[in-house]
């Protein structure tokens, strides 16, 4: 983990309206038919639900065994006052992260469930795992200290980028439609990181409540002002590699980028780490300064290439739908650019309220969704499961029905 140790040592089917609404690329303008809706039967949508209620339940056993032994540890009142103020600025962060997805936004569940994923299962098992390689390394060299310092340095950096991309896995192999590149990617890792960190924070700051208020100050300074984005930077390496990989169909390129992007993440850590268990406090403001530092100003980069590549997706596959009438050229070139779009989502609320600013807001998704399914279907990379002529059609209709309104309301102004 980070500054000199670690502790550890839309809900519902991937099937959602981005799933539901498409057709082919090569003749993308047949005759609209009417919207079908594929729904699951009644039996498949119960297992699913019965499914992700268990899992549920166990990450929230798996989280709430991690923070009895927190409380067991620092105490009571320390635990508590380590729980709010771990907690308190974690929304902002997420709304940061949550920012950078302009394009096409991803559904609540799986958002939720990589930061829960991050908060409840991966310090569960990086506790438990870090914890027994300490112990075996303890035994091995008689030295209690080694111990720690094998599970703080070597140990933790594998483990918990290993456990936060887990789900990332999952999502790409099964939610493949809602993992469209480098953006997700970095989202979804970020979440997972933010999560992690949060329950890594309850111990730390509890630990320094115990010694006193001034502690407290220094480790909120150092772990929440200095370095809060050390986990979701570190997993956003493994996060670009999938991200990556998922745009491309070379074999070897989907398994290589992956492992090297999780090689990164665990060298990132790794170095973070052993900073400051090596080098003491001087050695992790160098590190801090020198690695830390730029490699977010590097991050902040890829960010803003990769915003720039979804835009121009949009702007591709949508520009069919200009020449055709669908959109205006106002209409079209707010879709294609971050600012075209805060800008519309602005000038809707300022229109028509609420109601048309979450219009506005939809039909961004929806022509972005529409784009992102042209795109995955022109490189073969779309689901196989999916009929691309029924989806295309129905987000076609919703568009349609989305724009009247929208332009219904900017009429009357």
């Amino acid at each position: 983990m980070d500054n000199g140790g670690d502790i550890f040592h839309r809900w519902g089917s991937c099937t959602n309206l981005c799933a539901l609404t498409q057709l082919s690329y090569q003749n993308p303008y047949a005759n609209l038919q009417p919207t079908i809706v594929i729904k699951p039967t009644r039996q498949t949508s119960g297992i699913k639900v019965a499914l992700a209620v268990v899992a549920v339940l166990i990450a929230l056993a798996l989280g709430l065994l991690v923070l009895l032994v927190i409380g067991v540890e620092t105490g009571p009142g320390p635990f508590l006052l380590g729980l709010i103020t771990a907690t308190i600025p974690v929304p902002i962060y997420l709304m940061l992260v949550l920012w950078i997805d302009r394009y096409e936004s991803e559904p609540l569940w799986m958002l939720a469930t990589a930061f829960l994923w991050g908060a409840l299962v991966t310090p569960f098992f990086a506790f438990l795992l870090n914890t027994t390689l300490g112990v075996i390394a303890s035994l091995m060299t008689n030295d209690e200290k080694t111990g720690e310092m094998f599970a703080t340095v070597f140990a933790a950096p594998i483990v918990e980028e290993t456990g936060k991309a887990i789900i990332l896995i999952i999502f790409i192999i099964w939610c493949r439609d809602e993992f469209d590149g480098v953006i997700d990617g970095i989202v979804y890792a970020s979440l997972a990181g933010l999560g992690f960190a949060m329950t890594e924070n309850v111990l730390y700051y509890g630990k320094a409540a115990m010694e006193g208020g001034a502690m407290l100050r220094v480790t909120v300074i150092l772990r929440g002002a200095m370095a809060p984005f050390s986990h979701p930077l570190f997993t956003s390496l493994t996060g670009i590699g999938l991200g990556l990989a998922r745009q491309t169909r070379n074999i070897a390129a989907k398994i290589f980028l992956p492992i090297l992007g999780l090689f990164l993440a665990i060298t990132m850590h790794f170095i973070w780490n052993g900073s400051a268990a090596f080098g003491g406090g001087v050695a992790f403001l160098l590190t801090y300064v020198i690695v830390m530092v730029p490699a977010f100003g590097i991050m902040i980069i890829i960010i803003i290439l990769a915003l720039r590549r979804e835009g121009q997706v949009v702007r591709d596959f949508l520009l069919h739908d200009l020449e055709r009438g669908m959109f205006t050229r106002e209409e079209y070139d707010q879709l294609g650019t971050v600012r075209g779009r805060m800008g519309s989502s602005f000038n809707a609320f300022s229109r028509g309220g609420v109601r048309n600013w979450r219009n506005r807001m939809r039909l961004n998704q929806l022509a972005s969704e529409l784009a992102f399914h042209r795109s995955r279907v022109s490189r073969g990379l779309h689901s196989s499961k999916q009929d691309v002529h029924e989806l295309e059609n129905a987000y076609l209709q919703t568009l349609q029905a989305l724009l009247q309104e929208t332009r219904a309301v900017g009429a009357r102004r």
